[in-house]
């Protein structure tokens, strides 16, 4: 049984990490985002693309919270 949570709290740890670093990304995409977008002539591709990138970047932060909420069936 302490191996199993040690595992989890390892684990748990990882996500922490993982979601730090995301939100990270997030936060600088979002400002690199409303800089271009203050710019007539930016790329428009390359603006498409950072709104992706940070869509799927804000799913995978929403997944990995998730991960960290306690199932109530345990």
């Amino acid at each position: 049984m302490a191996g199993d949570d040690t595992e989890e709290l390892l684990e748990a740890m990882e996500i922490r990490e993982l979601l730090i670093r995301l939100r990270e990304e997030h936060r600088d995409l979002d400002e690199a985002i409303h800089q271009m977008a203050a710019n007539p002539f930016c790329d428009q591709l390359r603006l498409r693309r950072m709104k992706k990138r940070k869509l799927v970047l804000k799913d995978e932060i929403s997944k990995l919270k998730s991960k960290l909420i306690p199932d109530m069936d345990a």
